[in-house]
């Protein structure tokens, strides 16, 4: 199951940077994550300053 980023995003990019296949790019106002890209690695959950990525 891909990974998702909740309303707590505050847009810094750092999961953007993180991401092995290319699977996040910037929203509405937040990043959101391609479910068909996504290989559930968590890279970007490790480092996401507000805890807003998990399993969706």
């Amino acid at each position: 199951m891909a990974y998702v980023i909740s309303d707590a995003c505050v847009a810094c990019g750092a999961c953007e940077a993180q991401c092995p296949v290319g699977a996040i790019s910037m929203g509405d106002g937040k990043f959101d994550i391609d479910a068909t890209k996504c290989i559930d690695c968590g890279s970007c959950a490790g480092v996401c300053p507000t805890g807003s990525i998990s399993q969706g």
